[in-house]
């Protein structure tokens, strides 16, 4: 599994404000993708694509509220 951590400097947060930050990303190279941005302020953005396909996405506000939980699943008929 390939795995990268690095640094990133001021991208508008969920919050909305300016912010850097750590981007980690995980690649099992058949399929699984884990995708971590946390911003200096403690918001998230976390996206996984799973073998199968399917994606989450995940993103948090440094308050812990959650803007946006979603599945792929969420929008299949």
């Amino acid at each position: 599994m390939l795995s990268a951590t690095e640094q990133f400097s001021k991208e508008c947060a969920p919050c909305g404000k300016l912010r850097g930050g750590a981007r980690h990303r995980e690649d099992d190279d058949a399929g699984l993708v884990i995708d971590d941005m946390t911003y200096d302020c403690g918001c998230r953005r976390i996206r996984h694509v799973f073998h199968d396909g399917s994606v989450r996405i995940r993103t948090v506000r440094h308050d812990g509220k959650i803007l946006m939980d979603e599945q792929s699943a969420d929008f299949e008929a």
